[in-house]
């Protein structure tokens, strides 16, 4: 089975991008608490309380909402095939340095 190699389509989106994907769905959730907030204002009786509810409600779940990353915990996992260590690698004081050793006669 041949291996896959990452390919510029494998990666996240920018940070930027990211940014602005969340700025915008946090926008339409404070447009839909400000329709509810008119709503609130035209129905009558105990309907108001259905708007209400949006109102008080929807800016704690639009934060969440928004916060929320595309990324899932698979991706999370993954690295790129050609990506340094996370930190050097520790090597004993009487280790030889691999890229330091003589090369060795092969049998002809």
């Amino acid at each position: 089975m041949r291996a896959r190699s990452a390919s510029i389509t494998d990666l996240p989106i920018s940070p930027d991008e990211e940014r602005q994907r969340r700025f915008r769905l946090y926008l339409v959730l404070m447009l839909v608490r400000v329709a509810a907030l008119g709503v609130f204002f035209i129905v009558p009786d105990w309907w108001k309380l259905i708007p209400a509810f949006f109102a008080v409600f929807l800016p704690y779940f639009a934060v969440v909402i928004a916060n929320a990353t595309g990324r899932t915990t698979a991706d999370q996992g993954r690295v790129a095939p050609n990506a340094l260590p996370a930190a050097p690698t520790y090597r004993a004081p009487g280790d030889a340095d691999p890229s330091e050793a003589e090369p060795t006669e092969t049998a002809a």
